[in-house]
């Protein structure tokens, strides 16, 4: 997978991602999900063993470790415990909620389709402008403070798959969140949302609604999050749980 980004700011620049080399795990992942997708390799065949495959690619097992979970993730495989790994019968395209690991899009997308040739398209914007009541409600501030808004929109092959908005106040560390709150749901989106995905007027979309908390409970961000419902076959979501409370 390829991807671009663009991103363009009102009164508040965006931060940029440093461009980093694709990972070996992503690398091996994309080779074997080729394989899979084009039938190299058919349903239900046996992959090679973890210290196969290590030897294979020259890499540690660890490597192999993380290949195997991003492939997992992908549902292009699957695993019988004492037996090994085998090629998925019906390969599916599983969304792994990137906003629990506080992934940048270009990472999340690059990993989720890993050995395809479709290329993605990021686009930012980024506004500063004062909260309004309702706004200042839900991240509990005082309406009037200023809150930044971030519009992240992606495309595939020039058909949209996906476009949020998040808020929060200029300058928070959202990756130091302790607590997310997530609604999924299928509903009608927002104008905004419907004009970038070309949900026709009626037409339903698969809409997740997150709060991101401080340990205290200070709300650092809310997003709003629409995909259209056929993009993906499941959700998957993790969290790290405190099992002291």
């Amino acid at each position: 997978m390829r991807i671009r980004s663009c991103v363009s700011s009102v009164q508040t620049a965006t931060k940029r991602s440093e461009h980093m080399s694709e990972p070996a795990y992503v690398s091996i992942a994309g080779e074997i999900a080729r394989d899979i997708r084009s039938g190299a390799l058919p349903a239900r065949t046996q992959l090679p063993s973890y210290s196969e495959l290590a030897k294979q690619h020259s890499v540690s097992e660890i490597v192999i470790r993380k290949v195997i979970d991003l492939l997992l993730r992908q549902g292009l495989v699957y695993t019988i415990e004492r037996r090994g790994t085998f090629v998925a019968a019906r390969p599916t395209l599983v969304r792994v909620s990137p906003e629990r690991q506080m992934e940048d899009p270009e990472v999340t997308f690059g990993n989720e389709a890993a050995g395809s040739e479709e290329e993605v398209r990021i686009e930012r914007e980024s506004s500063t402008a004062p909260a309004d009541e309702e706004l200042a409600a839900l991240l509990g501030i005082t309406p009037g403070d200023d809150v930044e808004h971030i519009i992240t929109m992606a495309s595939e092959k020039g058909r949209p798959i996906s476009i949020s908005d998040s808020y929060q106040r200029p300058g928070t560390d959202v990756a130091a969140a302790a607590i997310l709150e997530e609604t999924l749901a299928d509903r009608p989106p927002v104008p905004t949302h419907a004009v970038w995905l070309e949900v026709p007027s009626g037409e339903l979309v698969k809409s997740v609604h997150q709060r991101f908390l401080a340990a205290d409970g200070e709300v650092l961000m809310i997003s709003e999050v629409s995909y259209p419902r056929d993009r993906y076959d499941s959700f998957v979501f993790r969290m790290a749980l405190d099992t002291q409370s």
